[in-house]
């Protein structure tokens, strides 16, 4: 995967020393977490160019995944190929020895659809099976899956991480869902992400006729999903993406004014960090 950034980026994410967990945007619905110790972990990487012209990729690829040296885990929440990529993710497990943990649906993909194993240096035992009211430990960070609400994926999760520091949320592609009431009120979300993006006109998969599509959060929607989340600070995600679906993130300021959460809207660009 040839990036247009060469590989300072991910230089960046190796020599930071944070003091509690620095949180890097990757472009797409992709994040990178560190901690304070130096855990590293990924969440839904993707590096590839999409499907032109049906989906087309509208941002650099910011990293060459050959060039990742340090990852503990990486994270996926669901089967979708912007989520589980073996091009963008198989290399990070071959290089680092890293664990996937994934659902199920997202796993057949890594195992069957893609051949992880046969394709890149990468064992069964790196693959980790996750689902809803799980919790597992990746170094200094305490991960808890969670229920998401996405329609257009057959087994999507969230992931609520925790660390001293502080709790980061990203739903996937999720949408509002009835268990956001619990999560919000079950833990104390200090950072979370939720995605973000207009209805456009996408060539269907099948026929490449112009179909109206929704793939992610409208405004409101997203406001509705941070609201019930309890969310201080909201990152919307994904709104870069692809043409025909890309956003204005500053629009939310004005969904949110009204609301008591999320606190503060978080809008940053591919490759800005952020900490928790």
């Amino acid at each position: 995967m040839q990036s247009d950034w060469g590989d300072w980026l991910v230089r960046d994410v190796e020599e930071a020393t944070p003091d509690g967990v620095a949180v890097w945007y990757l472009g797409c619905n992709g994040f990178v977490l560190k901690g304070a110790e130096g855990t590293t972990v990924f969440v839904d990487p993707y590096l590839g160019l999409g499907d032109p012209p049906r989906t087309v990729r509208m941002i650099p690829v910011p990293f060459d995944p050959d060039d990742v040296a340090e990852a503990d885990a990486v994270l996926a929440s669901h089967e979708h190929t912007d989520h589980v990529h073996g091009p963008s993710q198989a290399p990070i497990l071959e290089n680092t020895g890293a664990t996937f943990y994934a659902p199920d649906d997202s796993l057949a993909v890594a195992r069957e659809d893609e051949n992880w194993t046969e394709g890149w240096d990468v064992s069964e035992d790196q693959f980790s099976a996750i689902k809803e009211g799980e919790t597992f430990e990746v170094g200094e960070f305490t991960i808890h899956v969670e229920d998401a609400h996405d329609p257009d994926a057959t087994h999507p999760v969230s992931y609520v991480i925790e660390h001293e520091a502080g709790t980061f949320f990203h739903g996937g592609d999720t949408k509002p869902g009835d268990a956001f009431d619990r999560i919000g009120a079950e833990y104390d979300i200090d950072l979370g992400v939720l995605a973000f993006g207009t209805v456009g006109q996408i060539p269907d998969k099948k026929t490449r006729e112009p179909k109206r599509t929704r793939w992610y959060n409208d405004e409101n929607q997203i406001v509705e999903a941070a609201s019930a989340l309890q969310l201080d600070r909201l990152l919307p995600s994904h709104w870069d993406m692809w043409k025909g679906l890309t956003a204005d993130p500053t629009v939310l300021h004005h969904h949110a004014a009204s609301f008591d959460s999320p606190e503060r809207l978080e809008v940053v660009e591919i490759g800005d960090r952020t900490d928790v």
